[in-house]
């Protein structure tokens, strides 16, 4: 066997062709891809389910999620599930650059009625388990979420039962907080019917989610939704419509980039779409909010530099948008604000440092608006400047002893310097500003 110095080896393998291209790094034909490039080949993992003629048969949210789970451990790609109902006893839990997509209007995901039941003992903070009371109906694999009367926003706790001993469950993820006894602490198989947790670049469409609220009990917006994100970076929604959840329709917290288009939010308890807690650059586009029991649009923290137009806010229990804390730099434009039960927009009352200052709005139509006499189309509390509102057309088109949106523009006393003009608007009171002062270089 030849034999070679480590050197002389070393200037055989320079010289080689392999060596040359190892130099130069692989021919493009074999170098690695990454994932935005799979996305544009002409063929990408695909795996149909449903009640019947699919690769996978079944009926509920277990069928749904292994296919799912199948085309995440390729990289990526579509699930496309078929027609009818599926029944979800936890979440349909969303994956990186895979895409879920029903028939639109005919795949109907209905949450389950849920169990609930007082905790027996208290569950401490971290804690990975519960005892409840009444252990009917938690069963393992369930989607689960506990809080008591002073947890709120994140420190109620989702997540799935993955075992059990008697009238203790163990869950996967750790209490947000301590969830005590003597607070009233309580279990209930309640969850986001379809969720994305810690992912990017998944997307939905074509869904209906039920959500059942007859048979369910109330579970925050900032842990759940019909459709809910939390570090769902870049997700899209697309032409679903989410109806009857107790709780929000479309949430999405802390999560950049999402993108909310062409979607019904209609007929839930509490707030139609709620992107918060620092959510960057969302787009919400073409969107439906109607008859929620709260605000057609929330936007709750730190939201800014997102796009909201086209949209129509409808009918809702309260605001039509809603806009508070540091949710600065969004343009709000070609929204129709309509009948909705108070201000058709309203600007949340936050000391300077937290106000939600250079929004734009424009180009909207705000309309029949409020249940009072008095009711402002636009209503700006708090201390924010640098806001623009411009080419808007404000009015109420009912008989004059009906109507109530009887003011155009309302800005209290604490508001800083803003921009208002010029705007169609038809109201006895067009603009009612408080501020004891006028602002210099204010427009009129």
């Amino acid at each position: 066997m030849t034999r070679f110095a480590p050197a002389a080896l070393g200037l055989l393998l320079a010289a080689s062709p392999a060596a040359s291209q190892d130099a130069a790094g692989p021919p493009p034909d074999e170098r690695q891809l990454p994932f935005a490039m799979h996305s544009e080949m002409s063929e990408r993992p695909t795996i149909t389910v449903g009640r019947a003629d699919a690769d996978l048969i079944g009926a509920d949210n277990r069928a749904l999620q292994a296919a799912v789970e199948y085309v995440a451990a390729l990289g990526g790609g579509i699930v496309q599930i078929g027609e009818g109902e599926y029944l979800m006893r936890d979440s349909l839990h969303l994956r990186s650059h895979v895409t879920v997509r029903g028939v639109p209007g005919k795949t109907i995901l209905r949450k389950a009625d849920a169990a609930v039941s007082p905790l027996a003992m208290d569950g401490d903070f971290g804690e990975q388990q519960i005892t409840v009371e009444q252990p009917s109906g938690f069963e393992v694999g369930a989607g689960v979420a506990i809080w008591d009367n002073r947890s709120g926003g994140f420190h109620t706790t989702v997540g799935r039962i993955t075992g059990r001993r008697g009238d203790t469950f163990a869950i996967d993820a750790p209490l947000m907080a301590d969830c005590l006894v003597s607070n009233q602490a309580m279990a209930a198989t309640v969850f986001p019917v379809v969720s994305g947790v810690n992912i990017q670049g998944a997307r939905v469409e074509g869904l209906v989610i039920d959500g059942n609220k007859a048979g369910n009990p109330y579970l925050n917006g900032c842990r759940g939704a019909g459709i809910y994100l939390y570090r769902g970076f870049g997700t899209v929604i697309a032409n679903c419509v989410v109806r009857d959840y107790h709780g929000d329709g479309i949430s999405f917290q802390q999560s950049n980039d999402v993108t909310v288009i062409d979607c019904i939010s209609e007929e839930n308890t509490h707030l139609g779409l709620h992107p918060g807690s620092g959510s960057q650059r969302p787009t919400v586009r073409g969107c439906i909010a109607r008859r929620n029991g709260t605000d057609g649009l929330f936007l709750c923290w730190r939201v800014r530099h997102g796009t909201f137009e086209e949209n129509l806010l409808e009918e809702n229990g309260q605001f039509g948008i809603s806009i508070g804390h540091k949710d600065s730099d969004n343009l709000l434009r070609n929204n129709r604000i309509v009948r909705n039960a108070s201000n058709g927009v309203f600007f949340r009352n936050e000391d300077e440092a937290m106000s939600p200052h250079r929004n734009r709005l424009e180009a909207n139509l705000i309309e029949d608006n409020g249940r009072e006499p008095g009711t402002a189309a636009i209503r700006v509390r708090g201390e924010p400047s640098g806001l623009t509102f411009e080419g808007n057309v404000i009015r109420d088109t009912r008989t004059s002893a009906d109507q109530t949106q009887t003011v155009g523009i309302l800005v209290e006393p604490t508001v800083g310097p803003i921009a208002i003009g010029p705007n169609e608007i038809d109201a006895p009171t067009k603009i009612d500003d408080r501020r004891s002062t006028a602002i210099a270089g204010e427009p009129e």
